[in-house]
């Protein structure tokens, strides 16, 4: 018999009632170190007492009222991103999904409009990950993702990841946009490098078409700027972003500059619940804290000092880890034993960490999370490495 709860997630045995900080409350007491963020969704961590109160403040005033109206706290946020960031202009989604959907349609409306309607395909990349909608899946194309869900939305089109020679010759007179992940998550905390980065850009300004930046795991300060594109110096026309954003709280956005937003007029998209009230203080609350540029540098700080802990994991375990990569509070450990391995010795650990492709171990803790918090993920991702190197002795005598 089916369970009530759709059985779409191979869920570990773990049920979370409470948290505190970088920390989890499992029903049986057990205290969990999470450094997985709710996936990198936890920005400031479990209950955080500012995020708790602008919340509770807010839900005694008005939770809902729809896009029928002038919303205070939208435009609020709205008028935060814009001064933080590139964009012109910010439309309030409810997940990377959603975002993933409105970058889509943003992108071909602006050739449609300039009448070019034939412009309608959107370069990807191998190892991407935009999102479970039709758009989001057919951007990505993994077989995986797309199985049984076909015919899947036409207009996309794959290529290697980092293949610059390849994507230039991809871009012909039917290319409305690329779309990438400045560091991919899912995809094995794949950073881009930045010259690539530059490069792309250039490619668009070249070719006059649109570059979609996807920031929903890698943006809100997870890499130590507030936008990881911010490391290349180069700016995106649309960007998707979620996640860290609301701290906890379902929110996404898309930013975009005028140019590539004149299309979306009104009537051409909308949402029931996006840039609700509730959602809208904490993210402004969110960004009260991520954008202070003390909060950034701190990032920085406590990035490096876990990458250096995690460089002497890799050197002290050759048979159970391969490489660090990744940056920021965005890190991920290559496996050489299965991922799935590692993972349940760390859960053995209580320590949470997240699966990616890869064989990768992703690391994506608060980004408040204090040096002492970071010293016990080091020591529990020791002990689990034992663990597995007990094993593989084990499996192979």
């Amino acid at each position: 018999m089916i369970s009530s709860v759709l059985p779409t997630y191979s869920r570990a045995p773990l049920n979370f009632v409470k948290g505190e900080g970088s920390w989890l409350i499992e029903a049986d007491g057990r205290r969990f170190l999470d450094f997985g963020a709710g996936i990198a969704v936890n920005a400031l961590g479990h209950a955080h007492p500012a995020l708790v109160k602008r919340l509770s403040d807010q839900a005694q005033k008005l939770w809902h009222v729809s896009n029928l109206y002038n919303i205070t706290q939208q435009q609020e946020l709205a008028d935060k991103l814009v001064e933080l960031t590139f964009a012109d202009t910010v439309f309030f989604t409810n997940s990377g999904t959603e975002s993933c959907e409105l970058a889509v349609k943003m992108a071909r409306k602006y050739w449609y409009d300039k009448g070019a309607p034939e412009r309608l395909e959107i370069i990807a990349f191998e190892g991407s990950f935009h999102g479970r909608s039709s758009a989001g899946i057919a951007a990505a194309g993994a077989e995986k993702l797309v199985k049984g869900f076909g015919p899947l939305l036409p207009g996309f089109k794959q290529l290697g990841w980092g293949d610059h020679d390849a994507l230039e010759a991809a871009i012909d007179e039917k290319t409305a946009a690329i779309i990438l992940e400045p560091v991919q998550g899912e995809g094995g905390i794949r950073p881009l490098p930045d010259a690539c980065l530059k490069g792309v850009r250039e490619l668009c300004d070249k070719h006059g078409i649109l570059l979609i930046l996807d920031e929903v795991q890698c943006g809100v300060g997870r890499t130590g700027k507030l936008f990881a594109h911010e490391w290349a110096g180069i700016t995106p026309d649309i960007m998707m972003v979620a996640k860290g954003i609301g701290g906890g709280f379902p929110l996404g956005a898309v930013l975009a500059i005028e140019n590539a937003a004149s299309g979306m007029t009104a009537g051409t998209h909308g949402s029931t619940y996006g840039g609700n009230p509730l959602a809208c203080a904490v993210g402004t609350e969110v960004l009260h804290h991520v954008a202070d540029p003390d909060f950034l540098a701190e990032v920085r700080r406590k990035a490096s000092l876990l990458m250096q802990g995690l460089a002497e994991l890799v050197d002290q375990h050759p048979d159970i880890f391969e490489t660090v990569r990744g940056h920021g509070l965005m890190l991920g450990l290559k496996c050489k034993v299965p991922n799935t391995d590692v993972l349940s010795a760390c859960y053995d650990e209580e320590f949470i960490a997240v699966p990616a492709a890869d064989n990768v171990l992703r690391l994506l803790p608060a980004l408040n999370i204090t040096d002492e918090d970071i010293t016990e993920a080091l020591n529990r991702l020791d002990q689990a490495a034992q663990a597995c190197e007990k094993a593989l002795k084990e499996g192979q005598s």
